[in-house]
C-alpha cells in the first residue's frame, strides 16, 4: 500500500487579490498524473481544504472538479478539516462523497470511533489512520475565569493530548495488526511559519510539543504549516502547501510526501510540486529597481507576480511619480509577468512642520510658508518645485473660492 500527503490547499486563496485559481487547478492535475506514476492508493489532505469559511462558488466549482477527477483513479482519500474550513461546509455532502470512497471529517465527532479509518480493506485494513481534524478551543475544554496563561496552555495542550491518545487505542484495541497513523491540523513548537499562516489560537495556545504525540503512529500526517518540514521526529511531517500562498514562500521547495507501507518500515519520501510561476521580490531605490526590471519576463508556465518595495532617505515626490510611471509601464507590456503590489519605505527622518519651523507655532504661518519650506527641504529639482508650487496655488485658490462662498 502506497499513501500519499498533502495538505494546505488553500482552495480561494488570493494573492493581493489575484486568484491562484489556475496555479491549483495545475497542481490537481499534476497529483492526479503523481498518483498514476506512483501507484498511490490512499491520498490523506490534512486541513485548509479552503481558504475562506465561506468560500466562493468559484472556489467550490475547484474542490468538486479537483475531487471528481481524483475519485477516478479509484483510490480512497481521507480529507479533514483545518483553521480556515467551516465544518458545516465540508461535513454537508459526506454521505455522497462515501460513495466514492472518500471521507470527510470537518470537525471532532462526539462518537471518537468515527476518527478511526481503515484503509484498504475494511475487515482487514493493512493501515487505520486517525483522521483528527483541527480541534477548536470549544471542543477541549471550557474556560474558567482567573485562568492564567499557564493554566489554558495546559490544558488545551492536555486536551490534544488525550485526543490522540483515545485514537491510538482504539485504533491498537480494533485494528491491533494494522499499520496506525495519524492526520492532525496544528501548530507543532519550533516549526517555521510563513505570512499566509494564521495563528491557530489566540496566543499561539495551541503549540504542541512533537513529543507528546503517541509513539505507536508510524506517521503522523500534519497540516497548518506551509513550509515542508520535519516536526522532531522523521515520521512526523508537515507536507507544507502544494504551490506558494504568499511572497514569503516563493523560496519553499513545494512538495507531496510518499509514505510506502510494503517496506517493513515506513520511510516518508518527498515528491518535488513543479512550479508554475514564479513570485519576484524586488527591493532597493529606483535605479536598482529599474535595472532590476529591465529585460525581465516570466518564465514559467503562467505569468510571474511580483512585489516592489521602493527604498527612499526621504520622501521625494518626482521619483515616486517615476515609480508609478515605471510600474504601470511594465504591467502594459508584454512581459509574461505583473506587479501585483508596490509600496514605499522612507528610511530617513519624516519632514514635520516642527522640523522646519523649530522656533515657530504653526498656527503662526501661512500655508504658503509651510509649503516652499517643505519643497525646499525635499530636495526636490527646480522644474519639479514650480510644477508643485503652481498645484499648490491652484489648490489653495480653490480652497478660498470655496470658503467664501
Amino acid at each position: 500500500m502506497k499513501i500519499l500527503h498533502t495538505a494546505d490547499w488553500h482552495i480561494g486563496k488570493r494573492l493581493y487579490q489575484k486568484e491562484l485559481h489556475e496555479d491549483f487547478s495545475l497542481f490537481i492535475d499534476w497529483l492526479c498524473q503523481t498518483i498514476k506514476d506512483q501507484q498511490v492508493d490512499v491520498l490523506l489532505v490534512s486541513g485548509d481544504v479552503f481558504d475562506l469559511a465561506n468560500p466562493s462558488a468559484e472556489a467550490r466549482q475547484l474542490y468538486y472538479s479537483a475531487l471528481h477527477k481524483l475519485s477516478k483513479l479509484d483510490i480512497q482519500i481521507v480529507l479533514t478539516g483545518g483553521n480556515h474550513d467551516s465544518p458545516a461546509m465540508l461535513n454537508a455532502p459526506r454521505e455522497l462523497l462515501m460513495a466514492l470512497n472518500i471521507t470527510v471529517i470537518g470537525e471532532l465527532p462526539a462518537n471518537r470511533e468515527e476518527l478511526i479509518i481503515p484503509l484498504g480493506s475494511r475487515s482487514e485494513p493493512k493501515a487505520v489512520v486517525a483522521a483528527i481534524p483541527f480541534i477548536r478551543d470549544n471542543e477541549l475544554r471550557k474556560l474558567a475565569p482567573g485562568q492564567s496563561y499557564e493554566e489554558r496552555q495546559e490544558a488545551i495542550t492536555d486536551g490534544i493530548r488525550e485526543i490522540f491518545n483515545e485514537s491510538a487505542e482504539l485504533i491498537q484495541t480494533h485494528y491491533p495488526s494494522a499499520t496506525p497513523l495519524a492526520m492532525g491540523h496544528l501548530f507543532a513548537h519550533g516549526a517555521s511559519t510563513s505570512s499566509s499562516e494564521r495563528e491557530i489560537q489566540v496566543g499561539n495556545l495551541a503549540g504542541f510539543e512533537s513529543n507528546q504525540f503517541p509513539k505507536s503512529f508510524e506517521y503522523i500526517a500534519l497540516g497548518h504549516i506551509h513550509k515542508p518540514q520535519r516536526a522532531g521526529s522523521e515520521h512526523i511531517l508537515y507536507s507544507g502547501s502544494p504551490i506558494p500562498l504568499s511572497f514569503d514562500e516563493k523560496n519553499h521547495d513545494k512538495r507531496v510526501i510518499l509514505i510506502d507501507l510494503n517496506q517493513e518500515k515506513p520511510n516518508p519520501v518527498s515528491v518535488p510540486v513543479p512550479s508554475w510561476r514564479e513570485l519576484k521580490r524586488v527591493k532597493g531605490n529606483l535605479t536598482e529597481i529599474r535595472n532590476e526590471l529591465s529585460g525581465f519576463s516570466g518564465s514559467d508556465q503562467l505569468p510571474a507576480f511580483i512585489e516592489i518595495e521602493l527604498v527612499e532617505e526621504h520622501r521625494n515626490p518626482a521619483e515616486i511619480m517615476e515609480f508609478e510611471t515605471l510600474v504601470e509601464q511594465f504591467n502594459e507590456a508584454d512581459n509574461n509577468a505583473e506587479i501585483l503590489k508596490y509600496f514605499i519605505t522612507i528610511t530617513g527622518e519624516s519632514i514635520t512642520s516642527s522640523s522646519l519651523f523649530q522656533n515657530q507655532k504653526i498656527e503662526e504661518l501661512k500655508p504658503r510658508e509651510v509649503f516652499s519650506k517643505w519643497i525646499e527641504k525635499s530636495q526636490v529639482d527646480e522644474e519639479t518645485g514650480n510644477l508643485m508650487n503652481e498645484a499648490f496655488e491652484d489648490i489653495l485658490q480653490e480652497y478660498h473660492q470655496n470658503e467664501n462662498q
